[in-house]
């Protein structure tokens, strides 16, 4: 397995980038930030002469949370992709979310890499099995799903699919902590794995409240930011939920609360995203957003969540 030297010695050896955008854009730039050698690669052409300009603004957007950049980081763009992962001790794999192509993509990546090394793909639902299928070396093959965007939250999901896939794991464990990232390890292959399943639970709560009448979008979105968002950046669920009982903690509140909360599951909708339906939460959007295009909506949001970050870190 990939030596300890790419941790210990950012710039050592090559980090691959395969799919330079948003997500891979997000990789490239912290990688770049952490005094990585980066390489990337996007099979279009305008996408790969943009990336420098866009990797500078990503990083900007990390200075403001965690300070000047490493020396040593560089950013070298690739028209094809074997001549860009070769020698790349990890790579970061950003295809599209369609299977067919991420075999054939990961094929392409591991026959050119180093022969010992970590791919991660940034897949949204697919398992670790399901990527590693006819694979010369599966085992080397791992989940690394960030969460959007990927220079900015911490959080990324490790999985694999067994014991043969454990150095791998612990690899990819050491190597995204000295990043400054926060792993969390998807023990059993779940489609959509840890955060975006739960994400995707209260998103179909949402679109169910909106579909339904009982509120609009943009009081969906003001009742999360400024209810259980902002608890949420402090504590997860469960420790929300010990909290909430007082003394007793989680056990209290399960024994007392509990038929209260099914009672709330079981009243929960399971909308569809017919045509209807999409129309209604996208002109919701286009009213809430007033107009704002999408590059202004996502600098505003990079300024709050460093805000947040810094928040969370006692900086000021």
């Amino acid at each position: 397995m990939t030596d300890h030297h790419l941790i210990e010695t950012p710039g050592a050896h090559p980090v691959g980038i395969v799919g330079a955008g948003l997500i891979g854009l997000g990789w490239a730039a912290l990688f770049v930030h952490r005094g990585h050698l980066v390489h990337a690669h996007d099979p279009d052409q305008d996408v790969l002469a943009g990336l420098p300009q866009a990797i500078e603004t990503a990083i900007a957007e990390i200075e403001a949370v965690d300070g000047p950049r490493r020396a040593g980081g560089r950013l070298q763009c690739f028209s094809g992709l074997c001549e860009a992962v070769n020698g790349c001790a990890y790579v970061q794999e950003n295809a599209p979310e369609r299977l067919p192509l991420k075999s054939r993509v990961l094929a392409e990546i591991a026959e050119s890499a180093a022969q010992d090394a970590v791919i991660g793909s940034s897949t949204t639902s697919f398992t670790a099995r399901e990527l590693g299928e006819g694979q010369a070396r599966p085992e080397q093959i791992i989940v690394a799903h960030p969460y959007n965007p990927p220079h900015l939250i911490p959080l990324v999901e490790i999985g694999g699919a067994g014991e043969d896939y454990k150095p791998a794991i612990n690899f990819a464990w050491r190597f995204f902590r000295a990043l400054g990232k926060e792993p969390v390890h998807i023990r059993l292959p779940a489609r959509g794995h840890i955060a975006n399943r739960l994400s995707a639970a209260l998103f179909r709560e949402a679109v169910h409240i909106v579909s339904e009448g009982v509120a609009s979008v943009e009081d969906v979105d003001r009742a999360i930011v400024h209810g259980p968002g902002l608890r949420w950046a402090t504590a997860g669920p469960f420790l929300n939920y010990h909290l909430g009982a007082g003394r007793g903690g989680l056990a209290a509140y399960l024994d007392h609360l509990g038929p209260a909360q099914e009672a709330r599951w079981a009243d929960l909708g399971d909308p569809k995203l017919d045509d209807e339906t999409k129309k209604l939460l996208v002109s919701g959007m286009n009213e809430t957003s007033g107009g704002a295009d999408i590059a202004q909506l996502s600098g505003e949001r990079a300024e709050r969540l460093a805000a947040i970050r810094l928040a969370l870190a006692g900086k000021s």
